[in-house]
């Protein structure tokens, strides 16, 4: 297929090539679609005239499927795919997952656990000289010595394990091609040095003009103080307009992390996304289904990168950033109109959207010099008046887009920021969301009701969200069909106790929400909230923090949260006589079963328009929530 990138010789010799000068591995089925990182790497690469094939899920056990394209000329490139592999194998409780929206049919165990190590040695098995360039979400959170909850230990740099040259972290464009420049101009791999975005293995870095030491790897796998200080003066380097190198020791070598790359600029962003993607899966899967994860981004469009926000338990801190990227409207309104030429185009353009769907276009005053603050937050406890939340540049792109010959609807399906809502300044915005680009469910995540739970997880209080509902409640009345918020909530996350869950519970209950979109906490290598489960302190306060750690308190919080689930019936007991509550029991049965009276002020049951759904009405504040729980909310927080 000489639309695809080459995954066989014969590809190769369609193209009349003898060999490639990259060869890219991934853990996910090969989609050429921008939302998958191994096609949007190997299209940049190939627009810069680098000849790319890949090796997409390929059999770990033997060298034989590295071996299939031959040797690459410049190096090898290896992700795990979209999603770090332990959290692609394994839910919550540890439990293997049995299915996999990233391979063809949802098949599980197509990808190993710890995919970038197992692959990265195979491929020095197989040709131990060629140079490896790990990327992806998996190397981008475990570029230093980093707690892993699945091994329930700090384990060191996933360089040293991979045994690779060079780690490029956060979405990796610029990184690759400067990788990719270099050793085609006779660089060698040991050489790789002052690349903003990547990281290497040294035996000193005293070559270094400036740079940040932090606790060795053996101390901080020792001692939960130098855990902290280390994740903290790391943290703290993370802007790259002043970053500098962190350097941290691994025995008789040294860990050096380069500082983040300076954000893209517009007409960057618009020539990755402009590029020549199929939008489909290749046709090897067609006879297994194809690739499910596919489908819910087919038609949509990346409008943006990076969030603000900052959450505590989210990756895209370390990943993308906190200074919004945007892509120009000219270049979001173009891709549309490509799309609505698409043959299997219904009409339908099911997000419009980036890691948060309402920050495309924001803008700090800070940003294009200096960077963001050191000392405070974006949006956290509350949002920063000098954040311009870009809506004089969404709203008119998105009235473009209506436009379109072909275009029916043009939704906005990413994850809304409900605190930058809720002023009355707002209404306009919200309410030509609501009528235009909200296809009945709008996703929000209050996380929690507890606001020392919401402080741990970075997040702004209750009464934020609560002003944000009672305001989308206001605007649905104005429009001529109800809309309804699906929320989504963790249970179980540091700072959260049984009796914070209870709080939460009896908030549920008393505005007739029973979620079903609860994710179990998750401590992610290097965030802030993993940092905070393994010492149970917060490592920038130095607090002392309640973590849940045992399967049961995280059962029994969830049990409560999901009160409406007959087979919580018994945690629920367990956990009121636990806190010593057991006159709570009638109440939280009486819930379950549907025969709680309606609060005034309008709170009360209703159903969605959608058999099955749960989900909060446009009238009434309710907050329940629709669908299956699971790769839609584990996407928002990875990706």
């Amino acid at each position: 297929m000489i639309d695809f990138l080459p995954i066989t010789r014969s590809d190769m010799r369609q193209r009349g090539w003898d060999d490639l000068d990259v060869i890219l591995i991934t853990g996910d089925a090969y989609v050429d679609h921008p939302a998958y990182g191994v096609a949007l790497i190997g299209r940049v690469l190939e627009s810069q005239g680098f000849r790319v094939g890949v090796i997409a899920q390929p059999d770990w056990r033997t060298v034989a499927d590295f071996e299939r394209l031959g040797r690459p000329r410049l190096f090898f490139g290896i992700t795990s795919g979209n999603v770090d592999s332990m959290v692609a194998n394994y839910t919550a409780n540890k439990r293997p997952r049995q299915k996999d929206d990233y391979a063809p049919g949802g098949k599980a165990g197509l990808r190993p656990d710890r995919a970038l190590i197992v692959y990265a040695n195979r491929v020095r098995q197989a040709f131990k000289d060629v140079p490896v360039v790990i990327g992806g979400i998996e190397a981008s959170m475990r570029r230093l010595a980093h707690y892993d909850y699945w091994d329930n230990r700090v384990r060191r740099s996933i360089l040293f394990d991979a045994r690779a040259d060079i780690l490029v972290y956060g979405m990796g464009e610029s990184q690759t091609v400067e990788i990719a420049r270099r050793l085609a101009h006779g660089e060698t791999a040991d050489r790789l040095d002052h690349i903003p975005g990547t990281a290497v293995i040294r035996r000193d870095p005293a070559f270094l003009t400036e740079f940040v030491t932090i606790p060795a790897c053996e101390a901080v796998a020792e001692d939960h103080e130098q855990f902290n200080l280390a994740f903290k003066r790391f943290y703290g380097e993370q802007n790259p307009v002043t970053a500098r190198p962190v350097v941290q020791a691994h025995g008789d070598r040294f860990a050096v992390v380069y500082p983040p790359p300076i954000p893209l600029s517009p007409a960057e962003l618009d020539a990755i996304y402009e590029l020549d993607y199929r939008r489909c899966w290749h046709p090897i899967y067609d006879a297994a289904g194809g690739v499910q994860g596919l489908e819910t981004v087919r038609h949509s469009l990346v409008t943006h990168r990076g969030c603000s926000g900052e959450c505590n338990f989210c990756s895209l801190y370390f990943h993308q950033g906190r200074m919004v990227q945007s892509r120009s409207a000219d270049s979001i309104v173009g891709e549309a109109r490509r799309l609505a030429r698409d043959p299997a185009f219904r009409g339908t353009i099911t997000d419009m959207g980036g890691p948060t769907a309402n920050l495309y276009g924001a803008d700090c005053p800070r940003w294009a010099k200096k960077g963001f603050c050191g000392n405070k937050r974006c949006m956290a406890p509350r949002t920063c008046p000098s954040l311009d939340p870009g809506y004089d540049r969404s709203l008119p792109m998105y009235r473009r887009i209506r436009k379109i010959p072909g275009v029916k609807h043009a939704f906005v399906g990413s994850g809304f920021r409900h605190d930058l809502f809720g002023g009355s300044g707002a209404d306009a915005c919200l309410e030509e969301l609501c009528r235009f680009h909200v296809s009945g469910q709008m996703k929000v995540a209050p996380e929690h009701v507890s606001d020392p739970v919401l402080d741990a997880m970075g997040k702004p209080g209750i009464e934020t969200y609560d002003a944000f509902v009672n305001q989308f409640n206001r605007i649905n009345q104005r429009l001529d069909s109800r809309r309804y918020l699906v929320n989504y909530f963790i249970s179980a996350h540091p700072g959260s106790t049984l009796k914070d869950a209870l709080e939460m519970a009896r908030y549920l209950i008393q505005r007739g929400m029973h979620p079903e979109q609860v994710q179990d906490f998750i401590p992610l290598p290097l965030t802030l909230s993993g940092a905070m489960y393994h010492t149970e302190n917060h490592p920038i306060t130095g607090k002392r923090v309640h973590v849940a750690k045992t399967f049961r308190e995280r059962k029994m919080q969830r049990a409560l949260v999901q009160y409406r689930n007959p087979s919580n019936r018994q945690l629920i007991r367990d956990a009121l006589k636990e806190l010593k509550a057991e006159h709570l029991e009638a109440l939280f049965f009486r819930a379950a079963a549907g025969k709680m009276p309606q609060r005034s002020g309008g709170f009360g049951n209703w159903k969605a328009s959608r058999a099955g759904s749960q989900a909060t009405p446009a009238v009434k504040p309710v907050g329940r929530r629709s669908g299956k729980s699971g790769k839609a909310a584990r996407t928002r927080r990875r990706r």
